[in-house]
C-alpha cells in the first residue's frame, strides 16, 4: 500500500483529505508542524509528501529545501489559489507539482496518482539499457541519469521532463506533451510549471562551448534537446 505524508496545519482539511485518500486505497499520516514533517519525510517510510506552503513553525518552502538536501521523494505542494508567486517559489524549491487550495479530494487523488505513475518505469521499449542523447544517459527503470558520466541530482519531475526530451532528442516537444508525460495532466492556461522546471534542468546541464543552452526554447512551440 502506498504511504503518503500530509504536512498541513489545517487540522480539519488535512483530516478530510486523509479520510478520502484512505478510502481510495492509500495509507496516510498527517503532521501539522513543518519540522516534524521534515523528519518523517526523510524516514524512508513514504512514497509521496503533500506539503502546505504556509505552516506555523517554518515556511513550507524551507521544509521542502531541507528535504531536497537529502531526498528526491516526490513532493506535491498546496499553494494559495491564484498566487503565482507561491507556485513558482514552490517549484523552484524542488516541488514536483502543486495543487491550489481549496481543492477537492478527488482532484488531489488524481494529482497523486499522476505523480506516482511517472515515478515508475515508463518505457518498456528501451529495455534495461539507457536512453542515450549525446553526453546524457538515462536509465528509466532505475530512475537514474548521468551527464558527461556524472550522476545527476534531479527531482522526480525534472527526471520525467529530461527523459521525455532525451527520447525525442533533436525534435521539438510541445509544452502540453511535456505536461502530459511529466506531470500526468494537461497544460493549464498560464501554467508556468514546465518553464520553471526547465530553468532548473538547464542550470544543472550548464552551457555548450558557444554559451548556448543544451535545451532550446522554440517560441510558441515548446522545447528541444539539441543533438551533440
Amino acid at each position: 500500500m502506498t504511504k503518503i505524508l500530509i504536512i498541513d496545519d489545517d487540522v480539519e482539511l488535512a483530516g478530510l483529505f486523509k479520510d478520502y485518500l484512505e478510502q481510495d486505497g492509500f495509507a496516510v499520516d498527517v503532521t501539522h508542524q513543518g519540522e516534524s514533517g521534515r523528519r518523517l519525510a526523510l524516514s524512508g517510510d513514504y512514497q509521496l509528501v503533500i506539503l502546505d506552503i504556509m505552516l506555523p513553525d517554518i515556511k513550507g518552502t524551507e521544509v521542502l529545501m531541507r528535504i531536497r538536501m537529502e531526498s528526491r521523494i516526490p513532493v506535491l505542494m498546496f499553494t494559495a489559489r491564484g498566487d503565482d508567486v507561491d507556485r513558482i517559489i514552490g517549484l523552484e524549491s524542488g516541488a514536483d507539482d502543486y495543487v491550489p487550495k481549496p481543492c477537492t479530494p478527488r482532484e488531489l487523488a488524481a494529482r497523486i496518482r499522476a505523480i506516482l505513475r511517472r515515478t515508475q518505469s515508463v518505457s518498456d521499449a528501451v529495455g534495461n539499457g539507457p536512453i542515450v542523447a549525446g553526453p546524457l544517459k538515462i536509465w528509466s527503470e532505475k530512475r537514474k541519469a548521468s551527464w558527461f558520466d556524472q550522476d545527476m541530482d534531479l527531482t522526480s519531475t525534472e527526471f520525467n521532463l529530461l527523459e521525455t526530451l532525451a527520447m525525442n532528442v533533436g525534435r521539438i516537444v510541445t509544452k502540453n506533451e511535456l505536461s502530459e508525460k511529466a506531470l500526468g495532466r494537461p497544460l493549464a492556461r498560464f501554467d508556468r510549471s514546465i518553464d520553471v522546471h526547465m530553468s532548473s534542468i538547464r542550470q544543472k546541464l550548464g552551457c555548450q562551448n558557444d554559451g548556448r543552452s543544451y535545451i532550446q526554447t522554440v517560441r510558441g512551440q515548446g522545447y528541444q534537446l539539441v543533438k551533440e
